[in-house]
């Protein structure tokens, strides 16, 4: 967006071009080599891709939106001395033509290309110009999975979430910060609850609006809204304003920005939103459900047995509204899962949960297992909610886990209960049940109310 253009009058609007980025810092002096990156093999990394020729490490370089003024000298020194540049459009647009290096566009989509990109240019100098911090949900980051560690060099820039909390003056730790990027808006579901303070990582031009759309629906259309444009730049500006006013105030943002948001409920919302912790064991007037639903309590047990970590995979067999699957996402950055539901009604069902409660990337699987768990990614995981009579059904869920992976098994009939007491013969694990009494009514007195018990058997696969 021009420098010249102006977001409308009447509302909170700055201009940012004066303010102070400070002065680059040489991030490697003369003859020293940039920072080297190294990514330990936790949870979610993958093997290095075979076959690209990349015996000359790969240089990834961070650009801003300040460009080449913005570089350090060991960052420029880096993009000089390459044979090849490669980079989204505006990436290389913004590299002086002083820089005589072949210029290569990223092809689309870039993951698949990658390892015949690179082959291309085996022995040659090869830098790849990325947005911000290469290694904060940037192409870094790819490049290190797909290759290994020891064959990226990484030379970083200010990512925009320090350019935005900067500007605004949080602290960095204290933010939640949700990328939307390819991604649907309702994973701000997750970091919504007065008070909190929360980093969109936009999309594009349209991410604000549908930001304040979301906030409007879930009852915080108070919340103010902070628009950062082009941070770092020469023509960086920001605008801010309500989310219930965001379609007046908005209406022209830039497609590079970041979205600030300071949630407040809207006070004449009735009945108030209702924050949602993030442990497990949300109420259960949380989810849309047909009465198949792990039930509050018993969730909070079974998600304590299942051990959510960050990267780890989920399986939720026999999901029923999806209860245990969301509430796994939801409890650790990273963790996945796939819900397995025979009736598509139900799997619809689970969906519209998962985006509600924050994690719309859950996956859902209609079909009958075992059956329908065939080709599913392996899992760290297994819950196993309804159907452990299912002939084949145990057997094929734990043949399934990776070493190290726990089963959990939940039964309420004599003839599930005699499955998991078999398999507690078998293969060991602990055995526990769960009654849980609410208080009720009986005519003028209150008196408990049993549910059903719950009968759990969790163990490890060796």
């Amino acid at each position: 967006m021009p420098a010249s253009d102006a977001m409308p009058t009447g509302h909170a609007t700055t201009p940012l071009t004066g303010v102070d980025a400070g002065t680059p810092v040489p991030l490697a002096g003369a003859g020293m080599s940039a920072p080297t990156v190294g990514v330990g093999a936790g949870a979610g990394t993958s093997a290095p891709t075979a076959g690209a020729d990349v015996s000359v490490p790969v240089t990834v370089v961070g650009v801003g939106a300040d460009g080449w003024d913005g570089l350090s000298p060991a960052a420029r020194a880096r993009i000089a001395g390459a044979d090849v540049l490669i980079g989204g459009p505006r990436q290389l647009a913004l590299v002086p033509a002083e820089a005589d290096a072949e210029r290569v566009a990223w092809p689309s989509p870039l993951v698949p290309a990658v390892r015949e990109l690179l082959s291309r240019h085996a022995g040659r100098k090869v830098c790849v110009l990325a947005s911000g911090d290469p290694m904060f949900h940037g192409v870094g980051s790819t490049l290190v999975r797909l290759l290994g560690p020891e064959r990226v060099r990484v030379v970083p820039h200010p990512s925009s979430v320090s350019l935005a909390c900067a500007r605004m003056g949080w602290p960095v730790e204290d933010t939640a910060v949700v990328s939307l990027v390819g991604r649907p808006v309702e994973r701000l579901n997750r970091v919504l609850w007065p008070g909190s303070r929360v980093l969109a990582l936009s999309e594009g031009a349209t991410t604000p609006r549908l930001v304040a759309e979301l906030l409007r629906a879930r009852g915080y259309g108070a919340s103010t809204m902070t628009v950062l444009e082009r941070l770092g730049g020469p023509a960086e500006r920001s605008a801010t304003g309500t989310a219930d006013e965001a379609d007046a105030w908005a209406a022209d943002a830039g497609p590079l920005n970041v979205v600030a948001l300071e949630v407040r409920a809207d006070p004449a919302t009735v009945p108030a939103p209702m924050p949602l912790p993030l442990v497990p064991g949300l109420p259960d007037e949380a989810y849309e459900h047909d009465g198949q639903l792990t039930k509050r309590e018993v969730r909070a047990v079974t998600l304590a047995w299942l051990a959510p970590l960050p990267g780890r995979l989920l399986w939720d067999v026999g999901a029923g509204a999806g209860s245990v699957a969301i509430e796994w996402m939801r409890a650790a950055s990273g963790c996945r899962a796939i819900a397995v539901e025979r009736q598509a009604e139900r799997s619809g069902r689970i969906a519209r949960n998962a985006a509600a409660l924050g994690v719309p990337e859950l996956r859902v699987v209609t079909g009958t297992a075992p059956a329908a768990l065939a080709g599913l990614d392996r899992p760290d995981a297994v819950f196993i909610g309804g159907g452990a009579t299912v002939p084949g059904m145990v057997e094929t869920c734990w043949d399934a886990l990776r070493p190290g992976g726990r089963l959990v098994v939940n039964a309420v009939t004599v003839e599930s209960e005699a499955v998991v007491a078999a398999w507690h013969a078998k293969a060991g694990g602990d055995l526990a049940r769960v009654a849980v009494q609410r208080a009720g009514r009986l005519g003028g007195f209150t008196t408990w109310r049993p549910a059903i018990p719950v009968t759990l058997w969790t163990a490890v696969r060796p």
